[in-house]
């Protein structure tokens, strides 16, 4: 008997199944995608999102959480509910590459649509246009080095078409170093501060780890950015899109 239970529980193959069943649920993979952008929202404001009852809202929200993709936290009498981790934003990130479009059957979709693809957060980092116009005007300048910011699937290793990637080692140059010293930014001392995701809209390369985060985190401090209260889109405020193109040569005005 006590040899049975040791083989249960180390368990078998991985059950793919169940995180399937989990985001099959339209509702339920709408509260993940307004999470993805790395706040931490309420049950009200998810329920609205999902265009669900709060008693559904409540019940999906249980669900992902006993699952490990949502993690919560009691902030007064509130509940407030985010990501566990980046591992899930990277699942949400491959289930928008591999999955159809959805038909647009209306101006607000279209311009959601666009302002998605335009700027917005993956996670705790800029994606969409402005996130590879930013590294590739770093790369241009040669603020970083070890690759060109481009996405090629033919011969990629280990990259996908989406999500983290690992093929290319970036490196913080001397003169990128100063740029963030003179913006006011100092990156934690950690093995990789320069990571990389291949952005699933644009198919190159956008920044992430430490100075993604860091990045995103300085430009909303600057009012650079503003986040939108409903989806993972930023919009660019009219200094901010003058500062980025001053000190980071980032244009986006060409298409």
């Amino acid at each position: 008997m006590r040899q049975l239970e040791s083989v249960l529980q180390v368990g078998g193959d991985t059950d793919i199944a169940m995180i399937g069943a989990l985001v099959a649920d339209p509702g339920r993979c709408r509260i993940l995608l307004a999470l993805d952008d790395g706040r931490a929202l309420p049950a009200s404001h998810l329920a609205a999102e999902a265009g669900v009852s709060p008693a559904t809202a409540s019940s999906h929200l249980g669900k992902l959480t006993e699952a490990g993709l949502l993690a919560v936290e009691a902030r007064g009498r509130h509940r407030y509910y985010h990501l566990a981790g980046p591992a899930v934003a990277h699942l949400i990130e491959a289930l928008q590459q591999l999955a159809p479009a959805a038909p647009i059957r209306s101006l607000r979709q279209e311009s959601r649509a666009r302002a998605l693809r335009e700027a917005r957060t993956c996670y705790d980092h800029l994606a969409g246009r402005l996130g590879v116009e930013l590294m590739s005007a770093m790369i241009e300048r040669g603020h970083l080095s070890g690759g060109d910011g481009t996405f090629d699937l033919a011969r990629a290793h280990h990259d996908q078409p989406t999500g983290y990637g690992h093929d290319v080692d970036y490196t913080l140059t001397e003169s990128g170093e100063a740029l963030l010293t003179g913006f006011g930014l100092h990156l934690p001392i950690c093995r990789r501060p320069v990571r990389y995701c291949v952005d699933w809209s644009e198919q190159r390369h956008h920044l992430a780890g430490a100075l993604g985060r860091g990045l995103l985190g300085r430009f909303t401090q600057a009012d650079w950015i503003r986040r939108t209260d409903t989806t993972r889109a930023v919009r660019l405020t009219d200094i901010g899109r003058q500062s980025l193109h001053d000190l980071f040569g980032v244009d986006l005005t060409s298409p």
